[in-house]
């Protein structure tokens, strides 16, 4: 039960901002002037955006993380799948 509540928490503190790694942070990158990044917006677009199984709420990001046990999840990510995977 705690950990629902935990989960929730996050989801709506976080539903008004874009996560970096997300695919809509991603694309709002891909618009945005290189010159505008900032280093870790750089290192962060380089990790998450190139791959699509590396890209937080991605159909394969969703696919890699429900094979994985879920006793290995972090926090970030049951929070992140339940974002991205369970209510698009």
């Amino acid at each position: 039960m705690r950990q629902i509540l935990v989960i929730t928490g996050v989801l709506l503190l976080g539903a008004c901002s874009v996560e970096p790694g997300s695919e809509k942070w991603c694309e709002q990158k891909k618009e945005q002037a290189k010159s505008e990044w900032t280093s870790s917006d750089a290192i962060t677009f380089a990790s998450s955006c190139l791959l699509d199984s590396t890209t937080i709420g991605s159909k394969e990001w969703c696919d890699d993380l429900s094979d994985k046990p879920k006793g290995e999840w972090t926090a970030n990510e049951a929070a992140d799948y339940t974002r991205y995977c369970l209510m698009p």
